[in-house]
């Protein structure tokens, strides 16, 4: 399946596990790749986040991390990672700001 990872996505990554390597010394940095081979092999899976300009978004928690959830579209052969953030962030004021948030 292809995968298409959003630069947002990508520096919300790195923004969060720079912070937990730094404040909290958890050096396990494949989890986000670990949540996204599971949402691959269980198209679907996560709580659906129902986002008029984002249909079929979803959310599915990072093993080891599960305050932190990877938010997903997922069309038949693409798999886009809108965002990778802390459950407890506003995400429709951080979508709301993005103009296009599945390209």
């Amino acid at each position: 399946m292809k995968r298409f990872v959003r630069p947002a996505a990508r520096e919300d990554m790195q923004r969060q596990f720079r912070y937990y390597l730094v404040e909290l010394d958890v050096p396990d940095l494949d989890s986000v790749e670990d949540a996204i081979r599971v949402i691959i092999r269980n198209p679907g899976i996560g709580s659906q986040r129902p986002f008029p300009n984002l249909p079929g978004l979803r959310s599915w928690p990072v093993p080891g991390f599960e305050d932190i959830r990877v938010y997903y579209v997922q069309t038949p052969g693409v798999l886009r990672i809108v965002r990778v953030l802390h459950g407890s962030r506003d995400l429709g004021r951080i979508l709301k700001k993005e103009e296009n948030p599945i390209d």
